[in-house]
């Protein structure tokens, strides 16, 4: 603390200025002609640290001053609750700064001063009146003002940046203030943007030497807010953005929303209808879409959920539901920042024309040259084929993509939506749009425990190399084909790649090959060696996706620039290596092939990514910088000017040519002056052009000393000062122009960013595809057959398995097969025990489905398949309290969404459907949802339940359902009935059987559970009276078993009247004995249940005689 009680004494002596009678005029940073606004009211902050004394020096310096003061009467701390010194009339100079250091007033920020009481408005100085300025212009945004080699917060953002950050913060004059050193700004902006906040800095727009020589020589340096950082813009922008180490593969979309109420009621449950417009401002994605939605917001919850985006901005006005949904989603644990925007200005076309007034705005600006070309020739352009996408947006989804243009305006980053988005539709013929429920319950991208991708499908699958190629595979996994040759196509390019693999293997373990295979060998060898080399180096390099975005935005450095096109340079010409145009050659009637790669769509991302186009500009646009300029930052030195190109920088780099020479030459003068012709300037310290003389030489008067040791004396005489002076003007002039320069040259790269995108989305192509073929050799995966789409829709697994739990379990899982076809059996109802494998099941049939969809091998023997257009799943228990949403509200909810949007080509899973209400009605509705699923819908159902009565659904559709259980064991006594120990004795087979499963074996559960066993015995008893009550109602009430029905005798009647009184007696006459009974009792009752339902009556005759005696003997004792 003592560096802090310094600065503090060092404030508390310094003089301080007079009270003015008026306020000094500063209206703007730069100016000082008009009066300054009313500041805005601030809220007091919180101090974050303060110097203090112990508690006992503090009780001793208070009594001393108590003792000093006119006045009585003791006030006490609100913080310390120690006595704290009386204001007085004229305090001394101790008593005053004692005052200071025991107990801080509160910080007068923006409020009147103490010492400004008498006076309107308080004086600021130039630097606060700045700040005020711009804070009354951003009010939204943290700022980070430079000054000097900080970065400083003021006021309120100071407090938040203490909070955050963790540094100390102060007051200084008027404002509560903290600041960070120039050069930690990337971390401290990262960790206030992760924060959620809006982040400006304000940096000074003039050196020190312009202005000098500027009309503002006196007044403080302009400053301007160059830079705003959020979550969605952080990557892209500049200075802090290209880190891949702190972004990860993650996605950072910008996601619009606006809504609007549907008036027909009758609309099938739609209530709103829903735009969306998502933009990832560092490679260019936009996904838009327009769609209706019912009153749980489904359909806009599947969207959040794909695109997980880091901020989400909200189209006012909004309905309730919706914006409660969202507001929820980006609650505390995801972190999502929000922010609001009036879309009523976009009434009546006024979204339209916004979006139209950016494309006219950017020919109008030659954002690039070639804008002006293509608007010559809009046929050959992108900014027609833009602005006819853009024409064709549904009217909700343009409001969202006009509010998504103005936000961006502020970042400016609105170009990317003009010239460089690659925009795509949400909804898709081409692609599975999968349900939030679906990605939640199959865990595809998150596992359902911590939310992490740990265990999760993604997690599985993702065996990419770079970080634009894992971005790429979680779309492919969170949106599967629909197109069979789309699928077909992957298949082929993973099949090729997984067997070049396994060639490549071979060869490294081989010591010679001979023959015809050994060219086939040697030509499988050299393509994976060259795209595992290709991969593996852009793994290592920037994320190159992000860069050319950054280039296209403008923001990227010189070091970042080279790096990212000479990766796109190497892995080009390492992939030109690979392809030969002609297919074939004859060779003796033979067709020998003379190209490495045989598949289609291999060929066409190798010649995309190694087109000569984007290889020539690549070495094009590396040609024109200095590398070494580059590394250094060296904006003046960067650009190597050819022909007329830059006649402004190469008049600059002149201009400091001369002044240099001009400046060199002057030590001719001073060596005729001072008669010695080997005098030359030296440089000390940085000091540079210095004159140095012995300390007995005689200098001109008008010489001025530098600096001095016990032997010479340093000068620098007034015309060296002049000629340093301008040297520094043009240096710092040269500076500017080179900053300008080179964001021109930027902004040629936007003639050739298509190019270049489609080049790097070729290879996040190929890295994915790589991916699968390498879980595919891994995991030893199938390739995966799809039928024709003439053909019935039909499912046929042999030995699948489940792809996240397979890597858990490794030899342990126990495959099953699955057989789901159109005009036969596509119904499946599956019982079991519980912990039996029901969920695992139907889990691994969808998880398969998928995967084949995305293009991948799968975990099973064989598998084959039709293409499939959705995946419904409906499982687990939860509710959402947030939205008011009970647990079976959320089971009805899904299940309703299920039987509005299935079709005959979908997959439909459910889990133990009704289980949120009472036992009636979850049968009851269970067994209605899967009536209406096989009578109207025609889907492939797998349907998991513990009520056996929807088993009975099967006499309705006896060739279109079957019922199946999960295998299990179970101990026997000696006389072959069930006891109470094999309850808990179960042992789980977790293979698919075909029938009913009579039992659930809720009580192992329990036990597992570590419940009391004092429960487990009496819910034991308990469920075995109910199951007694449960099957004699049954048995009254179907007559089946009528053949039992007899006019017993009297004797008999007697016996059964005796019954319990016979258990009352020995139970009170045994009660050491009683839990043995209960046990006997209720393995009695379950034997004779098995008895009366078995469907063999003779049987069921024998077991109910040999019952009668065991009976007897339970009874005797």
């Amino acid at each position: 603390m003592g560096k802090q009680k310094q600065q503090v004494i060092s404030r508390f002596f310094a003089p301080k200025p007079k009270t003015p009678s008026a306020p000094i005029p500063l209206s703007n940073p730069c100016s000082s002609s008009s009066s300054p606004p009313p500041p805005p009211p601030i809220s007091s902050p919180n101090v974050k640290a303060t110097v203090s004394f112990s508690p006992l020096k503090r009780k001793l310096l208070s009594d001393h001053l108590a003792s000093t003061s006119k006045k009585p009467k003791v006030t006490l701390s609100p913080h310390t609750h120690n006595p704290v010194p009386p204001p007085q009339s004229n305090p001394s100079l101790h008593q005053r700064f004692l005052q200071k250091l025991l107990e801080p007033s509160t910080p007068p920020l923006l409020e009147p001063s103490v010492e400004g009481l008498d006076s309107d408005r308080k004086k600021y100085t130039p630097l606060e009146q700045q700040v005020v300025d711009l804070k009354n212009k951003y009010p939204d945004v943290l700022l980070m003002v430079e000054v000097g080699y900080r970065f400083r917060f003021f006021g309120k953002d100071a407090e938040i940046a203490a909070k955050v950050l963790g540094i100390y913060a102060h007051v200084d004059r008027n404002f509560l203030t903290a600041s960070v050193p120039t050069f930690r700004l990337n971390v401290h902006v990262r960790r206030l943007v992760n924060a959620g906040y809006k982040v400006g800095v304000v940096k000074q727009t003039e050196t020190a030497a312009i202005k000098a020589h500027g009309s503002n020589k006196l007044g403080p340096f302009c400053r301007g807010l160059s830079a705003l950082y959020t979550k969605a813009t952080l990557e892209a922008a500049e200075d802090v953005g290209g880190k891949e180490e702190e972004c990860g593969g993650e996605s950072n979309y910008l996601v619009c929303v606006v809504d609007k109420c549907v008036e027909n009621s009758d609309c099938g449950g739609i209530e709103v209808r829903v735009g969306v417009v998502a933009v990832e401002i560092s490679t260019g994605d936009v996904v838009y879409g327009e769609f209706g939605d019912g009153v749980m917001r489904s359909g806009l919850e599947a969207v959040v959920l794909s695109l997980s985006p880091a901020e989400l901005l909200l189209g006012q006005p909004l309905s309730r539901q919706t914006e409660k949904f969202l507001l929820a989603y980006a609650g505390p644990a995801l972190n999502v920042r929000v922010e609001h925007a009036s879309r009523d200005c976009f009434e009546g076309g006024g979204a339209l024309a916004e979006v139209m007034s950016v494309y006219e705005k950017m020919v109008e600006d030659n954002i690039a040259d070639n804008v002006n070309q293509l608007a010559e020739a809009p046929e050959q352009g992108k900014p027609h084929s833009s602005v006819q996408r853009v024409m064709n947006i549904p009217d909700l989804a343009l409001e969202a993509l006009a509010l998504t243009i103005r936000h961006l305006k502020q970042f400016g980053f609105e170009g990317i939506i003009c010239l460089g988005a690659s925009f795509r539709s949400l909804s898709s013929s081409l692609e599975m749009n999968l349900s939030a429920n679906t990605l939640q319950q199959l865990e595809i991208v998150r596992n359902n425990s911590d939310g992490s991708e740990s265990g999760s499908l993604l997690q599985i699958m993702n065996h990419t190399l770079t970080i634009f190629g894992s971005r790429l595979l979680r779309h492919w996994v969170t949106h599967p084909l629909c197109d069979r040759n789309m699928i077909s196509a992957r298949l082929d390019a993973v099949s090729e790649i997984a067997l070049s693999m396994g060639s490549y293997r071979f060869s490294q373990s081989t010591v010679e090959i001979d023959g015809e295979d050994s060219d086939v060998t040697n030509i499988k060898t050299e393509f994976y060696s060259v795209l595992s080399s290709v991969l593996t180096f852009l793994g290592r390099s920037p994320d190159i996706q992000r860069g050319i975005t950054r280039i296209f935005h403008r923001t990227a450095t010189p070091a970042e620039f080279i790096a990212v096109i000479q990766a796109i340079l190497s892995a080009g010409k390492q992939l030109q290596r690979l392809y030969i145009v002609e297919e074939c050659e004859e060779n003796g009637g033979k067709k020998v092939p003379s190209g490495v790669v045989q598949s289609g769509l291999l060929k066409r991302l190798i010649l995309t990514a190694s087109s000569p186009n984007v290889l020539g500009n690549a070495a094009k646009l590396l040609s024109t910088l200095y590398k070494e300029a580059a590394d250094k930052g060296d904006l003046t030195n960067l650009i190597i000017i050819s022909k007329d190109q830059f006649p402004e920088l190469a008049k600059a780099r002149k201009a400091v040519q001369l002044a240099r020479q001009k400046l060199d030459n002057l030590i001719g003068l001073y060596r005729k002056q001072l008669g010695k012709c080997n005098l030359e300037f030296i440089s000390v310290s940085g000091t540079t052009h210095l004159i140095e003389l012995p300390i007995d030489a005689k200098a001109p008067s008008n010489w001025i000393k530098v600096n001095s040791t016990k032997r010479t004396i340093r000068y620098h005489p007034p015309e060296v000062l002049a000629a340093l002076d301008q040297l520094a003007l043009v240096n710092e002039e040269l500076t500017v122009i080179g900053k300008a320069a080179w964001d021109s040259f930027l902004r040629e790269f936007g003639e050739y960013y298509a190019e270049f995108q489609a080049a790097v989305q070729a290879l996040a192509t190929l890295d994915c595809l790589h991916s699968l073929a390498t879980l595919s050799r891994n995991k030893n995966y199938v390739r995966p057959t799809f039928l024709d789409d003439n053909e019935p829709v039909q499912i046929e697994i042999h030995s699948g398995r489940h792809p996240v739990l397979e890597t858990i379990l490794q030899d342990g899982f126990v495959p099953n097969d699955t057989t789901l076809h159109a005009d036969r059996e596509y119904c499946q109802i599956v019982t079991g025990p519980n912990m039996g494998g029901k969920s695992c099941y139907i889990r691994q049939v969808a998880l398969i489905a998928l995967m084949a969809q995305v293009g991948s091998f799968v975990p099973a023997a064989a598998a084959k398949l039709h293409v499939l257009d959705a995946i419904y799943t409906r499982m687990g228990a939860s509710d959402s309290i947030q939205q008011g949403r009970s647990t079976f509200l959320e089971e009805l909810s899904e299940a309703s969404q299920i039987l509005t949007n299935c079709t005959g080509r979908s997959l439909v899973i459910i889990d133990e459907l009704g289980r949120g209400t009472s036992t009636h009605d979850g049968v009851a509705i269970a067994y209605a949802t899967l009536h209406h699923l096989l009578e109207h819908k025609k889907c492939m159902v797998l349907f998991v339940t513990h009520y056996p009565k929807i088993a009975d659904i099967k006499a309705e559709f006896p060739r279109s359902v079957e019922v199946y259980h999960v295998s299990y064991l179970t101990a026997q006594n000696e006389e072959g009935t069930l006891d109470e120990k094999s309850n808990h004795d179960v042992t789980y087979l977790y293979k698919l059987v075909p029938g009913v499963s009579a039992r659930s074996f809720g009580f192992k559960v329990a036990q597992l559970a570590q419940l009391p066993s004092s429960c487990i015995s009496q819910a034991i008893i308990m469920a075995s009276r109910l199951e007694a009550i449960e099957s004699s109602r049954v048995r009254k009430k179907s007559g089946q078993r009528q053949w039992l029905v007899a006019s017993p005798s009297d004797q008999e009647l007697e016996r059964q009247e005796n019954i319990p009184k016979s258990i009352d007696s020995f139970c009170s006459k045994n009660p050491k004995d009683s839990k043995e009974f209960a046990s006997a009792f209720n393995a009695f009752l379950l034997n004779l249940k098995s008895a009366t339902t078995h469907d063999d009556l003779s049987r069921s005759f024998q077991l109910l005689k040999e019952l009668r005696s065991s009976a007897k003997q339970l009874l005797n004792g």
